[in-house]
């Protein structure tokens, strides 16, 4: 059983229609690497911010949605949307299969927000849904979105409930982890990248889960806040995009060799 999958670290800003440029650009590679599922940054689609306008969001997806399902290009797309049945905010990561088919969201559930009580931050903005699996040409893949995966300790104001364990729990093989982190260029934000690489690597050797990871490019002057690439599940980088500007990766993960957890 394999999969191949494409990386696009690419700029994210609150206008939709330089992010949908992004994100075509993005799907360019993804067609020409022959991927099966293209991921793409936390709100890459949106911006990340809850408040974006609706229309046009939907108006993006669908050009981004149709493109992807006519040229049989699977999708984990970051975005922020507006479920229509139930008129509730996410920020999601949006699964669709190579045959266009969609097949559900994940929504970020460790949300920033500040440590007092009741805390102050995206834990107001968007709602969230359980934890689940879900299956891109067959294979059980789950999605987490930037804090989902670490857990900083200075703005996560609940547990860490640990969700790459929870996913190989669940049957997740491969993790799709979309990523939108802040930095300023500062000496403490190679203190979070290295946080945010050291935790990538080991909870993907103690899920015995492949974790494929992109990050927000923009802007370009400043090194990205995480590392943007493929990790095996040893915890070994398989492939690492250079740590600032746009870049694109792809890789085949053969999951025949890989043990399953549990």
């Amino acid at each position: 059983m394999r999969l191949r999958v494409a990386g696009a670290q690419i700029p994210v800003v609150r206008e939709i229609a330089a992010n949908l440029s992004a994100l075509h650009r993005a799907m360019d590679f993804a067609l020409a690497e022959k991927a099966d599922v293209l991921l793409t940054p936390e709100g890459s689609l949106s911006g990340y911010t809850p408040r974006f306008d609706t229309e046009e969001a939907g108006r993006a997806l669908e050009e981004v949605t149709a493109r992807a399902g006519r040229a049989g290009l699977g999708l984990a797309l970051g975005t922020c949307f507006v479920e229509p049945e139930s008129r509730r905010r996410f920020n999601q990561i949006r699964f669709y299969d190579v045959d266009g088919r969609y097949v559900g969201f994940h929504s970020k559930l460790l949300r920033c927000g500040t440590l007092e009580d009741p805390p102050r931050g995206e834990v107001q903005d968007y709602a969230e849904k359980p934890l689940e699996v879900f299956r891109l040409k067959n294979v059980p893949v789950g999605g987490l979105i930037c804090n989902d995966l670490w857990a900083n300790p200075g703005c996560t104001p609940m547990p860490d409930s640990h969700l790459t364990q929870q996913l190989a729990r669940l049957g997740a093989r491969i993790v799709l982890h979309a990523v939108n982190g802040g930095r300023d260029g500062s000496e403490f934000s190679k203190v979070n990248w290295a946080f945010h690489d050291s935790n990538l690597r080991m909870r993907a050797q103690a899920g015995r889960l492949w974790i494929v990871t992109v990050d927000n490019c923009h802007p370009p002057h400043i090194p990205c806040s995480a590392p943007s690439g493929v990790i095996d599940p040893g915890g070994n980088w398989l492939v690492q995009a250079p740590p600032q500007g746009e870049h694109f990766f792809a890789a085949t993960i053969d999951l025949s060799d890989t043990p399953k957890t549990g």
